[in-house]
């Protein structure tokens, strides 16, 4: 049985079916496997909308469920109105994911779904994922996990199927961009979106995040966008001053999954206010 095959058998005996759906390549996948194994009428994606989901993600889950058959329901998620969400400590993630899955479950409450699936995958469950928990409180079921599927077996099954996003980089909401304990509000992932647009206007490509540290952004790219990025830069120092960041700069290690995890706010603060070190000064 080939791998695909396996993944539309294993939702085949699921039942009917929710799916969270963001338009990752994972949720992207498990959508179009299950409108093929279960059918439109038993299988549902289901996006949450809200401040911190992008407005180019959101057009991309939509043509995706468009030029797949997949049926989608559309819901507002609140997570803006919690505190402890808002307040962005590093587990901020399980906030919102409590959200999303309780609203999900009344959807399928209603409509009389008998699971909902989410689209972590075996690679998932090594990182720092403070969701995961949320997930497992509310059994969530996550079929592409279940199955020792690691992020390279999503993309080839993705591709495999013709999903146009199947080698697109990862895209995590946009509160993941604002540093920790700096609380997340509609400006600032106003500001991370669109600088990150200006950024991809630009040409640049790849894993790409806009990191929000208060009055600075600091963006991240692979190392080869970074002459992109420099031939661009008065532009961008202009537009970035425009959206009501204080400073810009480029970080010369270059992208890196959980690059705000490693840094309390406190020493983002008085790195902030420190003489700067020797020697020359870090690449625009």
């Amino acid at each position: 049985m080939s791998d695909l095959a396996q993944l539309q058998s294993h939702l085949g005996v699921i039942g009917p079916a929710l799916l969270g759906y963001s338009g990752g390549v994972d949720s992207a996948l498990l959508a179009v496997a299950g409108t093929g194994a279960l059918g439109p009428e038993q299988f549902l994606a289901v996006i949450g909308r809200s401040p911190s989901y992008p407005e180019a993600q959101y057009q991309a889950a939509l043509a995706t469920a468009r030029r797949f058959g997949v049926s989608l329901l559309e819901i507002d998620t609140h997570e803006m109105e919690d505190p402890s969400y808002r307040a962005n400590p590093t587990n901020r993630c399980y906030f919102c994911k409590h959200e999303l899955w309780q609203r999900l479950g009344e959807v399928a409450r209603r409509r009389g779904f008998v699971s909902i699936l989410d689209g972590t995958n075996a690679d998932d469950l090594t990182e720092h994922r403070p969701g995961l928990k949320a997930a497992e409180e509310q059994r969530i079921r996550s079929p592409l996990a279940e199955l020792g599927w690691s992020k390279e077996m999503v993309r080839a099954a993705a591709r495999a199927l013709g999903i146009p996003t199947w080698d697109a980089p990862a895209a995590p909401c946009l509160s993941s961009r604002i540093q920790y304990g700096l609380e997340v509000t509609p400006e600032r992932l106003r500001q991370v979106e669109h600088g990150e647009a200006l950024l991809r206007a630009l040409g640049v490509s790849g894993d790409l995040r806009v990191r929000h540290h208060g009055g600075k952004a600091r963006i991240e790219a692979a190392p080869d966008q970074f002459a992109v990025i420099d031939a661009a830069w008065p532009a961008i120092e202009q537009t970035f001053l425009e959206l009501g960041f204080e400073a810009v700069e480029r970080d010369p290690k270059g992208y890196r999954r959980g690059g705000l995890l490693s840094e309390s706010p406190v020493g983002i603060a008085h790195a902030a206010t420190a003489p700067p070190p020797p020697g020359p000064p870090a690449k625009r």
